[in-house]
């Protein structure tokens, strides 16, 4: 008959380093939580010594995460992403043309100021992150779909009104409207709709109007 401790010798136990790393993965999970809450509040560019003050761990634990800086934006990007994508694809593109400039901006605004302190953050070092490259190229690309989602006419319109109105519906036409201009969020809104609302009309007399007006 097997006796307990030859049967608990047997049974697969976890290697003695299974404990470590789970601790690196609480500590890793604690500063990227750390970063995003600085960053969220206004802190663009937070120090080592901050990030392992709000993170609660140490120093050292804050530089070896930061020695894989682009392991560590790709980390916070997935966690942006989650929360913010639904912002960008959320909402029907249907009603009049003018209905549908005006719902574009609305779900503009609102990922727009979801995503303006990490977006802030990101392009102060986009420069020298090949992945925050590739993710602001990404963006660019996926705000150009959701305009054609929005107003599909601009397939069929003269190139300068859609360019036009891909800069005017940009986040960095809303970031200079809240930051360079120091606008509240209703007062840069109402700036962009109206911009928008005025290429949409400069639309209707390039390929006509019609029941969808």
């Amino acid at each position: 008959m097997i006796g307990r401790a030859t049967l608990l010798r047997q049974l697969p136990h976890p290697p003695a380093s299974d404990g470590r790393l789970r601790r690196s993965q609480r500590s890793g999970q604690a500063i990227v939580d750390a970063l995003m809450a600085l960053v969220g509040e206004g802190v663009l560019e937070p120090t080592a010594p901050q990030v392992a003050a709000r993170a609660n761990v140490g120093i050292r634990t804050v530089f070896r995460r930061f020695s894989d800086m682009e392991r560590l934006f790709a980390e916070m990007d997935a966690r942006l992403q989650a929360e913010a994508a639904p912002l960008l694809l959320g909402g029907r593109a249907t009603g009049t043309r003018a209905e549908r400039a005006h719902a574009l901006v609305h779900q503009r605004v609102a990922f727009f100021e979801r995503i303006a302190p990490y977006k802030r953050s990101g392009s102060l070092k986009r420069w020298r992150s090949p992945f925050l490259r590739d993710r602001h190229a990404r963006l660019v690309r996926a705000l150009r779909a959701d305009l054609l989602r929005w107003l599909p006419e601009l397939r069929h319109a003269p190139a300068a009104i859609t360019e036009a109105l891909d800069l005017t519906t940009s986040f960095e036409a809303w970031d200079r409207l809240r930051s360079e201009q120091s606008l509240s969020r209703g007062r840069a809104q109402a700036a962009m709709e109206r911009t928008v609302v005025a290429l949409v009309k400069e639309l209707r007399s390039r390929i006509g109007g019609g029941v969808d007006e």
